[in-house]
């Protein structure tokens, strides 16, 4: 009977094995396309604000990130995504595990973690099915204030109330967590 408990917990350590090298395994990819997202979005933002301010960034952040999220989910064969506690897009609405994942991370901010650095993956069933999911924080840089802020222009919270009449996602402050990447990889 002792041979094969022994057996059995080192069946289980090896299997705990695997499935932390998968998770690190995923996670790095997963870096690496939040990074493309984030690039290709920044770069689009900062053209839209050198040819019209924020309020041309505004339209090209409705139009254009959802745009891209579609591409990059499409080419990778994941869900690909962003998420917030205080929503634009109430598209982006979090889910049960992201809401959970965003309110740790501003318990871990709040305990003094880098925002650069939050980051969280795990494996998780979802109606019977394995998938791995992964977020990334999202911080509030000084640009991020001319749309984000709590002191908006009047022409760009003009131009906010007739995109998205329903936003929630002002008043936030240099280094707050804005939102977060997030990705869900099928397994």
């Amino acid at each position: 009977m002792k041979k094969t408990i022994y057996v059995l917990v080192v069946a289980l350590g090896l299997s705990s094995v695997a499935m932390a090298d998968e998770i690190e395994l995923r996670s790095k990819q997963s870096r690496i396309v939040v990074g493309d997202f984030m690039l290709l979005l920044k770069a689009d933002l900062k053209a839209a604000m050198k040819e019209g301010g924020p309020g041309n960034a505004i339209r090209v952040c409705k139009n254009k990130a959802p745009e891209i999220a579609a591409d990059i989910s499409e080419k990778e064969g994941w869900r690909v995504a962003r998420t917030s506690l205080k929503l634009r897009n109430p598209n982006n609405k979090p889910d049960t595990w992201e809401l959970k994942v965003l309110q740790d991370f501003e318990k871990r901010k709040a305990a003094g973690e880098e925002i650069k650095m939050l980051e969280f993956a795990e494996v998780v069933i979802t109606e019977g099915k394995k998938q791995f999911r992964y977020m990334k924080a999202i911080p509030t840089g000084k640009v991020c204030l001319q749309c984000h802020g709590s002191h908006i222009a009047p022409d760009v919270v003009a131009t906010l109330k007739t995109y998205y009449p329903e936003d929630q996602a002002t008043g936030f402050n240099q280094g707050d967590i804005r939102g977060a990447f997030t990705i869900t990889q099928p397994m």
